[in-house]
This record gives structure tokens, C-alpha cells and sequence, in this order.
């Protein structure tokens, strides 16, 4: 695996947090029976993935800013590089024991990803990718899918929960997508949804609210892959609205209609 040094320190710190991910969700399974519950487990999981990713990232380039899921964001000395981390994307998943989550690490240089990792650590996956290098998983070259056909296609999103604000905007969303696609999946962690995208496994991807660590890494995935990625309203910033449309490049402009429509 050749990458920057960079990339390099973000695999490993991927990496060594997944492994602390994988045994605590071994524990989870066995918590789900309990009466309390593995809800404040899970919890001290995630903040001591985000604990061992810090201590490496920032161990080894101290300049560089910081936006974390549960520590939030803080400047460096070098204001034109941040690292943008989820620790853990999918907690809900973790916390039911579905194990279908990830560790997910972005490199932003001025305003611009150019690295990224996503680490799906229960399956032993690693997709990465660096711009102008091509996206990959494990030792695999990752291709978007080639299909052209929305009606052959199958998109992947996220549904708030808890009564968030975008609620009524996914359901319209979805009433406006289900007719004209073979299918809709929502598996409940955005880093791998937009790495599906980039392997060929969905042909795109939509969502609102969610936020920049959620998918700054597959953002760049699916860009390397060879697909095309925008915010849900033409013109926005996609970090800025929390809004992102990706798809390969035949149905890019396609699902864009189908989700801008008014």
C-alpha cells in the first residue's frame, strides 16, 4: 500500500482505533441483554476511538487543526490543514450490535480534502484514498458503478430520526425517488454509504443534515472512484448545508433532478 506519509499516519490510527471498536462491540453483544443496557458503553467506546485517533494525529503533526464528532473543533497553528474525524460513524448500528459501522478520518487543506480514510473495521475493510491517486479498498482500485439506468439503479440515504427538521424534505425525497429506481437502502452510516458508492455497490447516495465528519472522507472516495458528488440545492456548500448528492457520473445530473425538483 503506497501512500503519503500522511495517509499513511491516518491508516494507522484508523486502524489501531477499529481495534479498540472491535472489542468493545464484542462486549456490546453481550451487554444487549442486560438491564441497563449498553447505551453508556458505547458511549466511553466513541470517545476513546476519538481518544486514540487524537493522540496520534495531532501527536505527530501538532499544527494542524482539529474537527472531531465528540470533541469538537480546534485551531492550529497551521490554519490551512485540519483533520476531520468521526471516531465512530454508525453508533446507533454499534449500539444495537449490527455491525455495520466505521472509523472515518478526512485530511482538509485549505478547504479541500485530500486524503481520506474510511475503516469498516467489523469486515476488515479499509478504503482510502488521496487526491490524484484513485480510491481503493484494502489493495483493490475502486470504479464507480457503470450502470446508466436509474429505473436498474439502487441509491442509498439516511432518514432523521428523533423529529429532526429534514424529516418532511427525505420523505418528499423518497416519494419523488422509489418510483423511478430499483430501490432505496438505509443502512445507517454515511462514511459507507458513500464508500459503497465508490466500489460500484450503490449507484449513488443522498442525504440532509448530517455533518462534515460524517462524510468528508467518502466525499473524496467517491471522487477518486471516478464519480461525481454536489449539495441537494445547486449553489450551496455541501459542509455548510449538510446536504450531499453523489452518484457515478451517468447518473449524477439524472438523481440531482429527481432531489432539486420543486
Amino acid at each position: 500500500m503506497q501512500g503519503s506519509a500522511n495517509l499513511n499516519l491516518m491508516i494507522k490510527a484508523a486502524r489501531k482505533a477499529g481495534r479498540s471498536l472491535v472489542k468493545d462491540f464484542r462486549e456490546v453483544e453481550n451487554l444487549q441483554v442486560s438491564a441497563k443496557g449498553p447505551g453508556d458503553f458505547v458511549s466511553r467506546a466513541d470517545r476513546e476511538a476519538e481518544r486514540i485517533i487524537k493522540e496520534e494525529l495531532r501527536g505527530a503533526r501538532p499544527s494542524y487543526g482539529w474537527l472531531g464528532e465528540e470533541t469538537g473543533e480546534e485551531a492550529g497553528e497551521d490554519p490551512t490543514r485540519r483533520w476531520i474525524v468521526d471516531p465512530l460513524d454508525g453508533t446507533t448500528n454499534f449500539l444495537h450490535g449490527l455491525p455495520h459501522w466505521a472509523v472515518s478520518i478526512a485530511l482538509e487543506h485549505k478547504g479541500e480534502i485530500v486524503s481520506a480514510v474510511v475503516f469498516d473495521a467489523a469486515k476488515d475493510e479499509l478504503y482510502w484514498a488521496e487526491k490524484g491517486s484513485g480510491a481503493f479498498m484494502n489493495e483493490m482500485r475502486l470504479r464507480v458503478s457503470g450502470r446508466n439506468r436509474m429505473i436498474e439503479s439502487i441509491f442509498a440515504t439516511g432518514v432523521p430520526f428523533g423529529g429532526r427538521s429534514t424529516l418532511p424534505a427525505t420523505l418528499q425525497d423518497l416519494a419523488r425517488l422509489m418510483p423511478v429506481c430499483a430501490g432505496v437502502r438505509r443502512f445507517g452510516a454515511a462514511s459507507l454509504d458513500l464508500a459503497y458508492v465508490a466500489a460500484g455497490k450503490y449507484e449513488g447516495y443522498w442525504e440532509r443534515g448530517i455533518k462534515a465528519w460524517d462524510m468528508a472522507a467518502g466525499l473524496l472516495l467517491v471522487k477518486e472512484a471516478g464519480g461525481f458528488v454536489g449539495p441537494v440545492r445547486e449553489g450551496r456548500d455541501i459542509f455548510e448545508t449538510g446536504s450531499v448528492i453523489a452518484a457515478n457520473g451517468e447518473l449524477f445530473e439524472p438523481l440531482c433532478k429527481v432531489l432539486r425538483a420543486e
